[in-house]
């Protein structure tokens, strides 16, 4: 490649510089003087990608001023690129005071900042690192021959999904806005619940490719500082190459990192996120995934939704005294049948002992063998049917499932009761609110039911224990796992098991937050009372 050559005046000097010269040059240098040389350096570390667009333009007093716009196809909103700063350089400040400004001042890129430009953010910038950052992020750069300064002008225009009702947290009634992939959206949904100056958020940096924006978003009084401190020290010490999605977050700053029990919350619901910021939570937000993280996570936060605080208390309650029973069943059932038809027969009425002797008449395999043929063959399905086309998957799961279980009791396979325990246990899991939380149960399934099988009820209690051990040594960025269950917090009880009316529920979780743990001054005060006024009866 040929050299680049200026005619150096008062103010510009002639430079000249080779392409060998120019790949030596770092990201993270500054910018060069000469407008040739950035360009050249820019075309050269991106590969001459062909989506970014460069164009040298004329401004100023008799167009003297050379100047480079830089902005990336398909980023970079084109329609205010031309109508706020193309034509505002080339064409709006001619013969204004602008105009004057250019030819006199000694520092253009202040006068462009502060004076010619129409669009709304405009930041300077010194070095490559900010240059390209901004650049494949969306924004266009003008740089002036001249100056070893430039321009950075946000005015991306990404293409969104928009605001849509969340899909894996389905409610009957409550808001049907979920998260989208763009973070700016996603935060903006948190601030119209909470209009609080309190309500803080700090942004970072993450992937040394991708460069994923990823917010921290908190209650300044309300979140305890130290959990705040350990979130921002976890995120700071992730040192990789990308962050696609939440999920490679949460997998980086979580804390028990071989336990099957998730110890991050994640949701699509702005309103789930707004009431967790509320009991001094803090929220992770990544741009390009709708799924927002919330820290800590509690074992009793799994099986809450939304919809318990906008039901009534007591069928919020019901509801969810029903979803821990549904885990139960989940996690047990398979394993309580062989354990009780292999070893404890004694526990079965003589009829029912009977009836399930007759249907496992002519079965070949153990009880232990059908419940893992039938586990096995159920997982297949459910995977299937999710990665198949909407409209035939949930089909082919159900006449999958149906067709199976029929032909292979009548093969003399499967024994009937086996079929009936495990459809329970799959429709069980699925009664779980969040997926995380139900894959637990689902890996835990299958070693109970070997422990089942090899030592009956015995086994299941000893498993069940070992269960309750390691819940009880989980922690969630210092917290207890088990909280408000173990330790025992009474005063917590009241969104535990069950949910009191609101009227009732003025602290917060205590272990969670200890600044501000009072959210109703006085629960007397917000219990309804009868009308006394006479005129309004029998209305």
């Amino acid at each position: 490649m040929g050299f680049f050559k200026k005619k150096s005046n008062s103010k510009l000097h002639t430079n000249s510089i080779s392409t060998s010269q120019m790949m030596k040059t770092s990201s993270t240098d500054e910018l060069k003087t000469n407008l040739q040389e950035n360009i050249q350096i820019i075309k050269d570390s991106l590969g001459k990608s062909s989506d970014i667009i460069i164009r040298e333009i004329r401004i100023g007093k008799e167009e003297t001023i050379k100047a480079g716009i830089i902005y990336t196809d398909g980023l970079t909103d084109t329609t205010s690129l031309q109508n706020f700063i193309l034509e505002t350089l080339m064409l709006d400040i001619k013969g204004t005071e602008i105009q004057k400004k250019l030819a006199t001042d000694q520092n253009l890129i202040s006068v462009l900042k502060d004076s010619a430009m129409t669009v709304g953010e405009i930041e300077e910038l010194t070095n490559f690192e900010v240059l390209f950052t901004g650049l494949l992020s969306g924004d266009t750069i003008i740089l002036i021959d001249g100056y070893a300064q430039g321009l950075i002008i946000s005015n991306r225009h990404l293409v969104e999904r928009g605001v849509t009702e969340a899909t894996s947290q389905v409610v009957v009634r409550g808001p049907r806005e979920g998260f989208s992939e763009n973070l700016r959206v996603n935060t903006a949904l948190v601030r119209r619940r909470l209009k609080d100056t309190n309500l803080w958020m700090e942004s970072k940096v993450i992937g040394k490719r991708t460069k994923t924006n990823v917010a921290i978003m908190y209650i300044n009084g309300i979140a305890n500082d130290k959990i705040v401190k350990e979130v921002r020290l976890r995120l700071d010490r992730i040192d990789i190459d990308g962050i696609l999605e939440s999920g490679n977050i949460e997998e980086l700053i979580q804390d028990a990192r071989y336990s099957p029990f998730p110890t991050i919350f994640n949701t699509e619901r702005s309103d789930v996120v707004a009431a967790a910021l509320l009991e001094g939570r803090i929220a992770i937000f990544v741009d390009g995934t709708p799924f927002v993280l919330i820290v800590p996570a509690l074992f009793v936060q799994f099986f809450q939704t939304s919809e318990d605080y906008y039901q009534r208390a007591d069928i919020a309650s019901l509801i969810r005294f029903l979803r821990f029973f549904a885990f139960a069943i989940a996690l047990l059932a398979p394993a309580l049948f062989i354990a009780i038809t292999t070893f404890n027969q004694v526990m079965l009425p003589p009829a029912l002992l009977i009836s399930l002797a007759a249907q496992r008449e002519g079965v070949p395999f153990p009880a232990f063998v059908e419940a893992i043929i039938m586990e096995v063959t159920f997982e297949i399905l459910r995977e299937a049917g999710l990665r198949m086309p909407r409209s035939i998957g949930s089909a082919m799961s159900i006449v999958g499932a149906f067709v199976i279980g029929t032909a292979a009791v009548e093969a003399g396979i499967i024994s009937a009761a086996m079929v009936i325990v495990v459809s329970l246990t799959a429709i069980s899991s699925f009664v779980s609110p969040t997926y995380d939380f139900a894959i637990s149960a689902r890996i835990l399934r299958f070693g109970f039911m070997a422990i089942a099988a090899s030592f009956g009820l015995i086994g299941i209690m000893i498993g069940l224990i070992a269960l309750i051990l390691h819940l009880c040594s989980l922690r969630s960025f210092g917290v207890p796992y088990m909280s408000s269950l173990a330790p025992f917090n009474l005063s917590d009880q009241k969104d535990t098991f069950i949910r009191l009316p609101i009227w009732k529920m003025f602290t917060r979780p205590r272990l969670i937050n200890q600044q501000n743990t009072v959210s109703q001054q006085d629960s007397a005060s917000a219990k309804p009372k009868p009308s006394k006024n006479k005129e309004n009866e029998g209305v």
